[in-house]
């Protein structure tokens, strides 16, 4: 062996004590940043906390949903299925499935559902491996019941629930319409093509009309929503940039007691995008700030959008578009009450903003009117000029007309109301002026 031979050992060990020094020193570092971010991030929830110390949490002032009116849901959903003339309604996770069972499971490639059935009864559908894991969920609402079919890896759920469905006489079965393909698919394949259909008028008349208590829950999560943004507009100053105005927006929301809070500002020009582009635009004087915002209530979303002018003196035309789309929103609530279709609403604001010279169809107002709101920020029913649906007591929906121009200014107002008896209710106050959001 040569003598440079014998020194090789050494200088890969000398390498490799080098690689693992700067391993650990970077890994040293990113331990530091990453204490240093979360002092930071403290440090600015501390200050926010500060700035609005005024707001506190009105989440108890409503109580959630309760395990015996899921119950009652449940068999409201098996009433509807006997309507229809079906024998069983699936349901894989998700927000149907969610506010029949109170309980949440996150979808896979493995089935797991509840399936109503018409008489009244309920089972469920588990991965066998799982099953003893959703009884122990199930167990938190004896209500729910512990029937579950568990199906093994290599038989798949398809089969053993064509099975089962059969033993229960189950002749055609509904498929919740936000279940994926591969489930509808699955369950046709081995129950018959025939004997599957679209569950999405039972899932619609199951949520689509709300009762006193969701109401309630709906009601008050639009007005904590207004009072945060009333308690933001007061720290809103030309010069921010959209995102520093939205960290103010969802620190407001979790002091009201709203979990989950998104927003969409948008400032100046970007709110002629209805659905925004660049959040590193700065307010200019003379401009709008559109917030579009909400949160969640025991587990009901709230939406909202205001459009006002923070600082400096409203140009004319902006202030023209304001008052029309504050106009449009106005008519389209007069034109709510039961039996009028959800189209003729949508119709009611365009019209309004047509007369006021801004343009006929999309060309002010780029989108539908409006969408139904419950347990998903978006549900049916629409606003929208195709929709044929009636109107019931109950139902729940945005009305958020807009005017936007490309390149200048964009406005929306958007307050939820709600079909009654008599006519329609809003949740919260209207907008009252272009200079605030309250």
């Amino acid at each position: 062996m040569h003598a440079r031979d014998e020194k090789r050992p050494a200088r890969r060990e000398l390498l490799a004590y080098g690689a693992g020094a700067l391993g650990a020193a970077s890994l040293a570092c990113h331990s530091a940043n990453v204490t240093r971010e979360r002092a930071l991030a403290a440090d600015r929830a501390a200050e926010l906390d500060e700035l609005f110390a005024n707001l506190k949490s009105g989440a108890d002032t409503v109580e959630p949903i309760r395990p015996d009116e899921r119950a009652a849901r449940r068999r409201r959903a098996a009433a509807l299925c006997a309507e229809a003339g079906v024998d069983a309604l699936l349901i894989e996770g998700g927000a149907t499935f969610g506010y029949l069972s109170g309980i949440s499971w996150w979808p896979s490639e493995r089935l797991f559902a509840l399936v109503v059935l018409a008489d009244g009864s309920h089972f469920w559908v588990s991965p066998a491996f799982e099953a003893e894991k959703a009884r122990l969920k199930l167990r938190h609402d004896p209500l729910l019941g512990e029937d579950v079919l568990a199906w093994q890896e290599h038989e798949y759920a398809w089969k053993p629930l064509a099975a089962e469905l059969a033993r229960r006489r189950v002749e055609r079965i509904a498929i919740d319409p936000a279940a994926r393909f591969f489930v509808a698919d699955g369950v046709a394949a081995a129950f018959g093509r025939e004997r599957v259909v679209l569950g999405d008028r039972i899932v619609g008349r199951l949520r689509g009309v709300k009762d006193a208590h969701e109401l309630a829950i709906l009601r008050r999560a639009s007005e904590l929503t207004q009072t945060s943004l009333v308690a933001v507009a007061e720290h809103v100053r030309p010069g921010q940039t959209a995102k520093q105005i939205s960290e103010l927006v969802q620190h407001a929301h979790r002091r009201v007691g709203l979990t989950n809070p998104w927003d969409l500002t948008l400032v100046g020009a970007q709110a002629a995008y209805p659905h925004g582009e660049d959040k590193s635009a700065e307010l200019g004087r003379d401009q709008f700030v559109l917030i579009d915002t909400g949160g969640t209530l025991h587990g009901y979303q709230s939406d909202t959008t205001r459009t006002w002018c923070p600082a400096g003196q409203l140009p004319q035309r902006e202030a023209r578009a304001w008052a029309t789309v504050r106009d449009a929103q106005q008519r389209a609530f007069e034109a709510i009450r039961p039996g009028v279709h959800c189209a003729d609403v949508d119709r009611a604001a365009r019209e309004a903003i047509e007369r006021a010279g801004f343009g006929s169809g999309y060309q002010a107002l780029t989108h539908r009117l409006g969408h139904g709101i419950g347990m998903e920020g978006h549900e049916a029913p629409y606003f929208d000029g195709g929709s044929e649906v009636p109107l019931e007591p109950g139902m729940t929906l945005s009305n958020e007309p807009g005017i936007y121009v490309l390149g200048e200014y964009g406005v929306r107002l958007e307050d939820i109301v709600v079909a009654t008896e008599s006519g329609a209710d809003h949740f919260g106050a209207w907008q009252a002026t272009p200079l605030s959001p309250a």
